[in-house]
């Protein structure tokens, strides 16, 4: 700067601003706090987490999505990790830990070589080499089978560590009784929507009284005491109009000046409604089940041609009731005719703990069906929902795609070998970022091994030996304590989800290794429901915040 130059000042005095190096550090340390709290929940062994809200609800949970969705994160980049689990649990449903965990070692790989000076660039570029490889390699090293044995393993697997209690191998049965259920077949393809499997819980009762019901199950009780409460070979119409006498659009009001045509008028009304329950009669239908509202007179009709009943149901549950039946939805009476109902062996209410529950069961062919969930406490059900959800989603992925990896940090290993073969001959700097892209592979494996109290470092060598002798589905056989072939074991991982966790940690990591500078930007006026301005950084002025 010549003398007598005045400094240029771009930003406002006092604005919060991190660059270069002291950027990327601070990045790198955000990231690798994330990663270590939620680093322990990994595998069969893991441990639990209890997140306590400011009202004192506690949720507990080893599940590495739901861990990052209740932490109260405050740093850009801590967010942008936990981005990542959030996209990993709605693309695939499982994996989230391992993404997580991988991200953050990349980062720490990263970090000791940009110690030595290598520049962040070069570490990137290395990376996405690394990746565009690791997917060549997963379609070669994947194994294929889609029958009933396997995807109870995958179930099994997925289900492992999380706190089903004993019941794994019971609860592994219902999801792949259910995944067979709804599994539909287009243009030779095999389709899975785990949406059409209806997941409900009720505390109290044992974790064995779970049940899987061939059909589905509303949080609904029959809208008349004088209904019955058993319907035999059930003729369902499911109608989403309200059976109540409409408000008119304008404001109006009816004058009666002669006391004796108020009965005209409630005549009037008890035809309408009489008029209403002879046409759902006439269509031969014994349950209605109602979207809207229906009036009391409605109820007191149906009840007495001994109909059941139920109103306010979800419109989610109407069209899996549609799936489940066989009905159509009609929105006219007028349009309820035979061919419009669906069928079910059973409408029952029944009841369970202190709610009234309507039970649809015994459909011929259902495509929507239900799993109800048993347990001591609120905690034990919501935890075995979330298990049971994972579950459902990866044998869903295994059942399309009929690809997977033997588990317990196999895939891991044989690729960290695979990488550091290519490094060599790579050549040039971004040999080093290959090489330790293959390092920070081996977190999985030695993490399984730290959570199930072995000694990492002889289990990694252990583990190595063998994948350089050959033996590419070794992993970590957690209920031995020992290295083990993880497919005779029948330890399995699917395809989609190493692939999506695996692409998501890289993406994720490359994206922070480019950063170099972390400004306060402008406050923005937040939007309605959500946080403040693009990339999480709205409530940055006036500095930093924590992590």
């Amino acid at each position: 700067m010549l003398s007598g130059q005045m400094p240029i000042l771009i930003l406002k005095e006092g604005t919060s601003r991190e660059q270069g190096k002291n950027a990327q550090k601070s990045n790198i340390e955000a990231a690798k706090a994330i990663a270590d709290a939620i680093r322990t929940t990994l595998g069969p062994k893991g441990m639990d987490k209890m997140l306590v809200d400011s009202i004192g609800d506690i949720v507990v949970s080893n599940d590495g999505a739901t861990v990052l969705k209740e932490m109260d994160v405050d740093h850009p980049t801590a967010k942008m990790i936990v981005e990542v689990a959030k996209a990993q649990d709605s693309a695939v449903g499982d994996g989230t830990t391992t993404a997580v965990i991988l991200a953050g070692e990349l980062l720490k790989q990263a970090e000791t070589l940009i110690d030595q000076g290598v520049h962040s660039t070069v570490i990137t570029n290395g990376f996405r080499m690394a990746m565009n490889e690791v997917r060549k390699y997963m379609d070669e090293l994947a194994i294929s089978a889609t029958d009933d044995s396997t995807l109870r393993k995958i179930a099994l697997t997925a289900l492992s560590g999380k706190n089903a209690g004993l019941s794994h191998e019971f609860f592994a049965d219902l999801v792949v009784k259910a995944v067979n259920a709804v599994a539909d077949k287009r243009d030779g393809k095999v389709v899975v929507d785990p949406s059409n499997i209806k997941v409900d819980k009720k505390n109290g009762g044992a974790v064995e009284d779970t049940q899987f019901i061939s059909g589905l199950v509303i949080d609904k009780e029959k809208v008349h005491p004088k209904m019955p409460s058993l319907v035999k070979g059930a003729k369902i119409a499911l109608i989403d109009s309200a059976l109540e006498i409409k408000k008119t659009e304008i404001e109006a009001k009816v004058q009666i000046s002669d006391p004796s045509k108020i009965h005209d008028l409630l005549d009037q009304e008890s035809d309408t409604f009489k008029k209403m329950v002879e046409k759902i009669k006439k269509s031969g239908a014994n349950v209605v089940l109602c979207q809207k509202g229906i009036d009391d007179l409605a109820q007191h009709f149906l009840a007495k041609e001994g109909i059941y009943a139920v109103r306010r149901v979800k419109k989610s549950d109407m069209e899996k009731l549609a799936k489940a039946t066989g009905a159509k939805i009609v929105t006219n009476l007028d349009d309820l005719t035979t061919s419009s109902l669906g069928k079910s062996e059973m409408v029952e209410e029944r009841k369970i703990g202190d709610d009234r529950m309507t039970f649809v069961t015994g459909c011929a062919n259902p495509k929507a069906v239900s799993i109800l969930i048993r347990g001591g406490t609120d905690h034990v059900v919501s935890e075995i929902e979330r298990s049971l959800n994972d579950a459902i989603r990866v044998v869903s992925i295994t059942k399309e795609d009929g690809k997977f990896f033997a588990g317990g940090g196999a895939i891991e290993a044989e690729l960290s070998l695979r990488l550091k073969s290519l490094a060599a001959k790579v050549g040039g700097r971004e040999q080093l970022a290959i090489e330790a892209f293959a390092k920070a592979m081996e977190i999985v494996p030695r993490t399984l091994a730290e959570n199930a109290g072995m000694d990492p470092i002889n289990t990694l060598i252990k583990l190595k030996a063998e994948h350089e002798k050959g033996h590419k589905n070794y992993g970590i056989l957690i209920s031995e304590n020992k290295v083990g072939d993880m497919e005779k074991e029948g330890v399995f991982d699917p395809l989609r989800v190493k692939r999506h966790a695996f692409e998501g940690a890289v993406e994720v990591a490359t994206m922070i290794l480019r950063i170099d500078d972390v400004i306060a930007s402008k406050k923005s006026s937040a939007p309605e429901g959500g946080a403040g301005g693009p990339g999480g950084m709205g409530g940055m002025p006036g500095g930093m915040p924590p992590y």
